[in-house]
């Protein structure tokens, strides 16, 4: 299976989210499973089949997040050479060229992308149009609606 970019931060996260699986929500359903089977007929008993949903979703989560974790390749921005290109991890100042809009954006994995904490994906459109560029260079981003032009203000490795 290919390598998965991920931030140090971003395989932080889910090692979290892991732990909390495994160690708090696993054993809960547990023992709803246990609770709900000691009423009695299992057939009927709509909340044992809602534990043994629950309890599916969270071992599918568990596996998929172990199967992410063990296919990362975690990059550490803070030991990168700065080079002042925008890189995977890097922190990018923007300005919409036609409307003077300024954007900062973090490139980060697919998995960590969150465009309302300003987290884009290194796939996206916009960062595959930033990356490789430096303070004062022009971007040009292909988006739905035609070529879009920035200008790169700041390069940060964070």
């Amino acid at each position: 299976m290919n390598q998965i970019p991920m931030t140090l931060k971003g395989a932080e996260s889910l090692r979290e989210e892991l732990n909390e699986l495994k160690t708090v929500k696993r054993p809960r359903i547990i023992a709803s499973i246990a609770e709900a089977r000691e009423h009695g007929d299992l057939k009927e008993n709509a909340e044992y089949h809602a534990a043994r949903e629950e309890q599916g979703f969270c071992e599918g989560r568990i596996q998929e997040i172990e199967a992410k974790l063990s296919n990362a390749q975690v990059i550490d921005i803070t030991s990168m050479p700065k080079t002042g290109r925008v890189i995977f991890g890097s922190t990018v100042t923007i300005l919409n060229v036609d409307t003077d809009e300024e954007f900062t954006y973090r490139i980060v994995g697919d998995d960590e992308a969150d465009f309302k904490k300003n987290l884009i994906s290194v796939n996206s459109p916009m960062a595959r149009g930033l990356v490789g560029k430096s303070a004062d260079d022009v971007a040009i981003v292909k988006t739905p609606g035609g070529d879009v032009e920035y200008e790169v203000l700041k390069v940060e490795y964070l």
